[in-house]
């Protein structure tokens, strides 16, 4: 096989492309059988799967190191020629749905194209291109201000992603100075930041008039491609995880900071904390997580192993943390190749073993999918992605010990603690998003204040003092990249942490089972919308107040009758 390293870059020539389009949209809006109309389809969808792979090849490798000038260059290309792109395939999305041959191609690969192409085209129009262009750029300047932090920590410099290790050691002088030196770097560059996201609402404001929709929030959600719930099922969701998983989480927290010998509430540096020992660690190097994912893959089943091995055959991850590297991690996929391409920054914690999981979830999803055709239905939408993603991270569980070794029994306990701490903090970026778009006419301050206000609501066991720059003041939202990068998109986590839960809870009890529905819900791809895709398998729905009550109640139970003895 191909080794990333030998995939060939070459920028396509836009014009080209463009025209290229324009000709099968003319052809498929004068086609005169559905064998004509299918093979235009299909011929529309190959040029779709190069240019795409072209701006992912080139990406990949800008994300790895931000300081390749070749690569920076082509980052800015992008920026300005994928909105460019949009309105050639939005002439397509248009013809498709005035398409005579509609029934029929619904029929043979599926209504959610459709569903779909109707939420594209609320969404676009060649007047908010120059916006797109500007939006991007913005973005692109948010992340390489992070890409590029060099902070000086006890005599060294580091990444943001590098320090990251230190915000978790048992030590508590070290860890709080952690959190102090990080939080000040924000701190320092906090002007250019307020900037950067105040020019961004703005303009996705802007567009949404534009567009002539209600405001930034419809619009927010018709990108993020909601096609089977609204603004008022994620609110219901919002207030059922206040009502159910909030006093849980606190629970966890008040447990944590008994545990730890910290006041309640504790500060952002030691909630961090979850043994006074030490947080989980994974055994071995990097190489060693990967050799144990390996062996968790093989372990599976016969697909598993076949997807993992052609991953590390064909260097399709990329985790080091290193100067220049873009932070954070994603999964994303090469057409051309027929393969995903995993990123992520290892740094010594136990996000590294999830890397290889829930990255690796997205990836095998990917891989499952990759024949479907049009290439529109091989992810589905974006939460339903993250469940194959963190439902994989409890599969894992079998191969604790091959992960973590003496700390395998912290990192069970963590890992579920984790996930029900998490979706409060998740529930609040989505509540602060709406909140945001809701009243742009906030300034930064009122943005921070808000921020401050949601963090008693959704997070009660943080103290909110000053003591540590940057997050005790309320402004802990500028680090997460999702709120300047990709608007509304925080809450699929929530959503499919909830289904995760269930598959958790399903793993208790018949792990054959649990991976049998797995398997049924990741094979159908894209094909459908996120309920439906989840009704397939025999899974409940998160905007069902039931599902979330239940794997809270099963939660605590499992969190009260687990051994700590000896862990401390």
């Amino acid at each position: 096989m191909i080794r990333f390293s030998e995939m060939k870059y070459e920028r396509p020539d836009m014009d080209a492309v463009k025209a290229e389009i324009a000709r099968l949209v003319t052809a498929f809006r004068s086609c005169g059988s559905y064998e004509e109309a299918r093979a235009l389809l299909l011929e529309k969808d190959r040029l779709e799967r190069h240019v795409d792979s072209m701006a992912t090849i080139s990406n990949i490798r800008h994300s790895i190191d931000t300081r390749d000038e070749f690569y920076d260059r082509e980052a800015t290309y992008w920026d300005n020629a994928m909105p460019e792109l949009e309105e050639a395939y939005h002439a397509w999305t248009l013809a498709l749905l005035d398409s005579p041959y509609r029934s029929r191609l619904a029929e043979e690969f599926g209504e959610v194209i459709f569903i779909n192409a109707e939420i594209e085209k609320k969404s676009f129009d060649p007047s908010i291109v120059p916006l797109m262009q500007e939006e991007n750029t913005l973005t692109t300047e948010y992340s390489k201000l992070l890409a590029g932090a060099q902070i000086t920590f006890r005599g060294k410099v580091y990444t943001i992603a590098q320090l990251g290790k230190f915000k978790t050691d048992a030590d508590d002088e070290l860890r709080l100075d952690a959190w102090k030196t990080e939080g000040g770097w924000y701190k320092e560059n906090q002007a250019k930041l307020d900037e950067i996201y105040d020019r961004l609402v703005r303009l996705r404001c802007g567009m949404s008039r534009k567009l002539g929709l209600r405001d930034a929030v419809e619009f927010g959600y018709c990108r993020m491609m909601r096609n089977c719930y609204d603004r008022d099922d994620v609110e219901r969701f919002r207030g059922a995880v206040v009502k159910y998983l909030v006093p849980l989480a606190d629970s966890v927290m008040r447990a944590r900071a008994e545990r730890t010998g910290v006041t309640y509430p504790m500060s952002f540096a030691d909630a961090a904390l979850e043994f006074r020992s030490g947080n989980p660690v994974p055994a071995g190097t990097a190489d060693d997580i990967l050799e144990a994912g390996r062996k968790f893959y093989d372990s599976m089943s016969p697909e598993t192993s076949a997807f993992f091995r052609m991953m590390l055959e064909g260097e399709l991850m990329d985790v080091l943390a290193k100067e220049g590297k873009q932070g954070g991690g994603y999964c994303t996929a090469i057409y051309d190749y027929e393969t995903p391409f995993i990123f992520a920054n290892f740094n010594g914690t136990a996000d590294d073993v999830e890397t290889v999981t829930h990255e690796a979830g997205h990836a095998f999803a990917e891989w499952v999918n990759r024949k479907r055709v049009p290439v529109s239905t091989v992810w589905p939408t974006l939460e339903s992605c993250e469940v194959h993603s963190m439902s994989m991270e409890f599969f894992a569980w079998r191969s604790a010990e091959d992960f973590f070794g003496k700390d395998s029994r912290k990192f069970l306990y963590s890992h579920l603690a984790g996930a029900l701490t998490f979706i409060p903090y998740g529930t609040m970026v989505d509540h602060f998003q709406h909140s945001v778009y809701e009243h742009p006419e906030m300034t930064p301050a009122e943005r921070h204040a808000e921020w401050r206000r949601l963090l008693g609501i959704y997070m009660p066991w943080l103290r909110l003092d000053g003591e540590i720059p940057f997050y005790s003041e309320g402004m802990g939202w500028q680090r997460q990249h999702h709120i300047y990068e990709s608007p509304f998109y925080y809450i699929d986590y929530c959503l499919a942490q909830t289904v995760a839960l269930e598959f958790w809870k399903m793993i208790q009890e018949d792990p054959d089972d649990a991976w049998g529905r797995y398997m049924a819900y990741t094979s159908q791809g894209g094909s459908d919308v996120f309920t439906k895709l989840l009704g397939n398998a025999g899974l409940g729905s998160p905007f069902d107040e039931e599902t979330l009550r239940g794997v809270c109640e099963k939660a605590a139970e499992w969190l009260a009758s687990y051994d700590l003895s000896g862990l401390k």
